[in-house]
C-alpha cells in the first residue's frame, strides 16, 4: 500500500488513542510495529502490550524498539491470536486492530468479536479496514483484493453494519470515518471504526 495513506493511517489511529487519554494500550496484530513504535513514545502510555501470530515480526519489532522508542512505559510483546481471549489480555483502557481484521477468515469474526468486545472488554476499541470501494483508484483489478493474504475487504455500508451489529451486541457505541482520501462517491482508501464502551 502507498506511504501516504499507510502514514494517514498510523496518524489517525494515534490521535484517536492520544486524545481518548489512555494510558494502557493493546496492539493486536501488531506485527513489525509502525503504530506500536509511535505508541511507545507517547509519555501518557504507561504500559504497552503487543500480540501477534508471526515470531518473525515480533522479532523484527523487538529489534526496532532498541533503537526507535527510548521510552519509560512497560512493554511486552506476545506471540498469541487476537481471536482467543486470554485473561492477561484483558483491563485496558484501549485496543487497536489496524489492517488486521482482513487478514482473517469470515467465518473467525465471531471468534474476534467474543474475545475483544466481550473477553478484553477495553473501553476504546480502533479498527482500520481497507475500503473495497476504493480499490478501482488504486489500480485494482475488479474481483482481486489489495493483498494476496486478505480474506475479504469490505465496502464502507459492509463495514458499518458490522461495527454496528458489534456494538449493539457488546455494549459499546460506534463512529466510523473515511481514511485516506475523500473521494465524492468512493470515500477513502481505508476505513476506521472508534467503539467506545457505555
Amino acid at each position: 500500500m502507498t506511504s501516504w495513506l499507510h502514514e494517514e493511517r498510523l496518524a489517525a489511529a494515534q490521535a484517536v488513542v492520544v486524545g481518548s487519554g489512555a494510558s494502557s494500550v493493546l496492539d493486536l496484530g501488531c506485527g513489525d510495529g509502525d503504530l506500536f513504535i509511535r505508541l511507545a513514545r507517547e509519555p501518557q502510555i504507561t504500559r504497552l502490550v503487543g500480540i501477534d501470530l508471526s515470531p518473525e515480526a515480533l522479532a523484527r519489532l523487538r529489534e526496532r524498539l532498541k533503537s526507535e522508542a527510548p521510552t519509560a512505559c512497560s512493554i511486552e510483546l506476545h506471540l498469541a491470536s487476537m481471536t482467543r481471549y486470554e485473561r492477561r489480555f484483558g483491563g485496558f483502557d484501549c485496543a487497536v486492530l489496524i489492517e488486521t481484521i482482513e487478514h482473517l477468515e469470515p467465518e473467525s469474526l465471531s471468534m474476534l468479536e467474543r474475545a475483544v468486545f466481550g473477553g478484553m472488554r477495553p473501553r476504546l476499541v480502533v479498527v482500520t479496514t481497507p475500503n473495497a470501494e476504493f480499490n478501482p483508484l488504486l489500480g485494482v483489478p475488479a474481483h482481486r483484493f489489495r493483498r494476496p493474504d486478505h480474506r475479504f475487504e469490505w465496502s464502507r455500508e459492509r463495514f458499518g453494519r458490522w461495527a454496528q451489529g458489534v456494538a449493539e451486541r457488546s455494549g459499546y457505541s460506534v463512529s466510523r470515518r473515511d481514511l485516506g482520501g475523500g473521494h465524492p462517491e468512493l470515500g477513502g482508501a481505508s476505513q476506521m471504526a472508534v467503539f467506545r464502551i457505555l
